[in-house]
Parts: structure tokens; C-alpha cells; sequence
């Protein structure tokens, strides 16, 4: 996995021992690697805005991959925003469907076998939902659909013997666009005062291949599970247990977060049932991983209370170790990180993808604006350009990270004195509107720098 903290001296590849010297595949003004959300929404951005640019999305897998991911994202309405700019969720009447997804119009949150609660609706809030409860494969394609319908936009795919063959590798390098590079995997990363150095390979041979770029973005970040420890970190010792659940009496487009003493418990509106998401304990989440669906529905019933009646079913369990994974600076000289390569977070109020496609938008700004500003040959953004994003992003990201970092710990503090504060603070945010607006705000959109 790549880091914002590469440099000259750290990058070493597996291709190192062969006598073969890398090809070389382009030069790029920009080059992403990592081509999820929030990589796949920065390419768009920047490709729709600065269409002089020559920009690098590298792709470690093919496109069915990222289809066929069952996991289910909660993106706010200030994400919904991010996407429609990037063309993948349009506004228009008469446009593609949108982005299939669920709304969430109240938010209600509480804790377990304590007082203390609050709702926040969206009416309050001048906005047509808080958030969108989608699946991964849905935003994969509309990011996909939407990167097909550039008007410059190049596909490169390794193929097998191009070595023998005597193939010519070397990219025009005027040729401005996005030019995605799938199944190509970065394996080393190397920056001088120059150039990024990318050293990408894939799975068809051995022969590794070179990309140079002005500016190198990583958005190649992965699971907490598989993460190198960064300089903020912490482990929970908690599984995020996943499934959906079906209940007697659905409340539709409320979504609920709830805090138990194992830790915090979401329902999120899903077509006709909830996404859940259950924090606890990695004994507690393997235990109930292993129990018959009927048992399993009566824990969470005894969980989250009688508000909607008896769940009914349960289906597509599975866990996913929690922690926060944090770098201390996402820049470092001409290489920035976002998303989960800058930060995975505690899933608790549904932040980290929210804020990762608050990073790429930034990010794409930041370069927009400099390119516009540069007198270099064809308005091409610089080092500079990653300073002002890192200096933008400050407030946001480290409020962002603390708040995810600090709800999960203090509500699993089961002592009665800490839990009528906690009440307290809950009821406070009906109590005084401007603290709920606030709040909800920074859900929803997160803090301008």
C-alpha cells in the first residue's frame, strides 16, 4: 500500500531483481492511485473542470469487482452534492435515474436502558433528505457511467506478450483527458524535486511498467483490517457485525443510531428493510456470527427495543475489525492522500466515505485553482497546490476524526454518573436549536476551510 510519505529513497519493487528494465507508460500531470469513490469522484471532478490536464486513474481490478461488492454506504446530502457535480447523481429533469438509493429523513439517536435522546428531521433542515443509504455496486457504476461520458477519456488494459510482440508502451504525452489504466496495480512509489515515479504491474507477466507524474494522489486505501499502522491510530477491539434486517413495522426513512453498553448499533433505511450495523466486541460479534437467525433476532430486538416490533429475518452477515488509522499530514511535498488512504475512522455516525469525498473535492479545487493561477506551459498545478488542500482540509478532517474517535468511547463508559451526561448532552441538542443545527450540519457537510 502506498503512502503520502513516500520519498526517493523508500520505494523498492519486486521488479528490482529483474535485468528487464520497467516500460514506460506516460507522463500524466496528475496521476490517482486508487480508483473507489473517492478516487473515481476526484478523476471526474478534475477531468470535467480542468479538461487541459492529463490525468492517471489506476485501477488495481476490473470493473465487476467493484459491482459486485456487497457492502452498503450511507453518504449525507452534502455527498449527494459531491457526486452530482462529478455527473454521477444529476439533478435534471429528464436526466439518467439517479443513483439508486434510500433517503433518510429523521435520525434518531439515543442510548440503550438510559435517558437521553434526540431526532433530527429534515424538514429542519431545508434539504430534500439528511442522507442516502446506497450500495457500493450502484455507486461503483453511476462513477462508472459517468467517467464512460467524458469526452476525453482513454482505457489502457495490460495485455499478455506486448513485450514479445514489441508493442510500442509510451503514451502520447500531449494528449490531455483521463486515461484509466485497469487492472494495473502500483507497487512502488518514488518522488524527487521533479516527478512522482510510479511503478505499476499486473497479473498477465512479470514486467513491470513506469508512470511519471507532476502530482501523485493516493486514494488506494483498503480496510482497517489491512492497513501498516499510521501515526494516529487506535484499536477498538470492536467488529462492525453487518447484515439486513427486516422488522414487523418499518418507519419509513428514519434511520437510527443507537448506543449500547457492547457499543453503538445503526439501523439505516434500505429498500424494504435496514442495513444494520452492529459494534461489539470480537467474541460477542463471532458469537452471534455463529447463532441461528432466531436467536440473533431476539438479541437485537433486546438491543434496540420494541420501536418498530419484532425483526423478522436477517441475511448476508459478516464483520469487519474497527479502529482508527490516521496519517498526521496527508501531504508530503508531491504526494497527497484521501479517503482511507488518509483515514478510516469508527463507522459510528457514518463518516469516513463522507469525508473522503469531502477530501477529493477539496483536493480537485485546490488543483483547479492553481492551474488556473500558474503561468506553466498549459496551466499544469504544482506542490504548491497540495499545500493549500492539506491547509484547507484541517479543520474538517481533525473535528471529523475526533468526534468519530471520541462517541464510540465515551457512550461505551456504562457508569451511571458519565451516562446522565451523556443524557444530558442528547437532550441539550432539542433543548438549544442552534447546537442540533450545528451538529447536523457537520454531518451533513462537514466544516469549510
Amino acid at each position: 500500500m502506498m503512502n503520502a510519505q513516500a520519498s526517493a529513497t523508500s520505494a523498492t519493487s519486486p521488479t528490482d531483481a529483474q535485468t528487464t528494465p520497467p516500460r514506460a507508460v506516460g507522463r500524466f500531470d496528475v496521476a490517482i492511485v486508487g480508483a473507489g469513490p473517492v478516487g473515481t469522484t476526484l478523476a471526474l471532478l478534475l477531468a470535467q473542470r480542468a479538461p487541459q490536464l492529463r490525468i492517471a486513474l489506476v485501477d488495481g481490478r476490473g470493473p465487476q469487482a467493484g459491482y459486485d461488492d456487497p457492502r452498503t454506504l450511507a453518504l449525507s446530502h452534502g455527498s449527494r452534492e459531491i457526486l452530482a457535480r462529478a455527473g454521477a447523481w444529476p439533478h435534471e429533469r429528464g436526466a439518467p435515474p439517479a443513483l439508486p438509493g434510500t433517503p433518510i429523513q429523521h435520525i434518531h439517536v439515543s442510548q440503550a436502558q438510559r435517558f437521553g435522546s434526540t431526532e433530527i428531521d429534515y424538514l429542519d433542515h431545508g434539504v430534500p433528505a439528511l442522507g442516502y443509504v446506497v450500495r457500493y455496486g450502484a455507486l461503483m457504476r453511476a462513477l462508472d457511467t459517468a467517467t464512460a461520458q467524458l469526452p476525453a477519456r482513454f482505457a489502457h488494459a495490460p495485455q499478455a506478450g506486448s513485450a514479445r510482440s514489441g508493442q510500442h508502451d509510451v503514451l502520447d504525452s500531449d494528449t490531455p483527458g483521463l486515461h484509466h489504466f485497469r487492472p494495473y496495480r502500483a507497487i512502488a512509489l518514488r518522488q524527487d524535486s521533479q516527478q512522482v515515479t510510479i511503478t505499476l504491474g499486473t497479473s498477465l507477466d512479470d514486467q513491470a511498467h513506469t508512470l511519471h507524474a507532476t502530482l501523485a494522489v493516493n486514494a488506494e486505501g483498503g480496510l482497517f483490517e489491512g492497513q501498516t499502522a499510521r501515526p494516529r491510530a487506535r484499536d477498538y477491539g470492536q467488529t462492525a457485525l453487518v447484515g439486513f434486517v427486516t422488522c414487523e413495522r418499518p418507519r419509513i426513512g428514519w434511520a437510527w443510531e443507537r448506543f449500547t453498553s457492547d457499543g453503538p448499533l445503526a439501523l439505516l433505511p434500505q429498500e424494504n428493510g435496514y442495513a444494520l450495523v452492529w459494534c461489539c466486541s470480537h467474541a460477542q460479534a463471532e458469537r452471534r456470527r455463529e447463532l441461528a437467525d432466531a436467536a440473533f433476532l431476539a438479541e437485537l430486538h433486546q438491543a434496540f427495543g420494541d420501536r418498530m416490533g419484532k425483526f423478522t429475518s436477517i441475511a448476508a452477515r459478516a464483520g469487519f475489525p474497527l479502529g482508527l488509522n490516521a496519517l498526521g499530514q496527508v501531504v508530503d511535498a508531491r504526494v497527497a492522500a484521501i479517503g482511507n488512504a488518509a483515514q478510516t475512522l469508527h463507522p459510528v455516525a457514518g463518516q469516513g466515505l463522507n469525508l473522503g469525498l469531502r477530501d477529493a473535492f477539496d483536493l480537485a479545487d485546490a488543483l483547479v485553482r492553481d492551474s488556473r493561477a500558474t503561468t506553466s506551459h498549459r496551466g499544469v498545478p504544482g506542490p504548491a497546490a497540495l499545500t493549500a488542500f492539506a491547509r484547507r482540509r484541517r479543520t474538517d478532517r481533525g473535528l471529523t476524526i475526533r468526534i468519530t474517535d471520541l462517541l464510540p468511547r465515551v457512550f461505551g463508559i456504562d457508569a451511571t454518573p458519565v451516562a446522565v451526561l451523556r443524557g444530558m448532552a442528547l437532550a441539550s441538542l432539542d433543548l438549544v436549536p442552534p447546537l442540533k443545527t450545528a451538529f447536523a450540519r457537520q454531518m451533513m457537510f462537514g466544516q469549510r476551510g
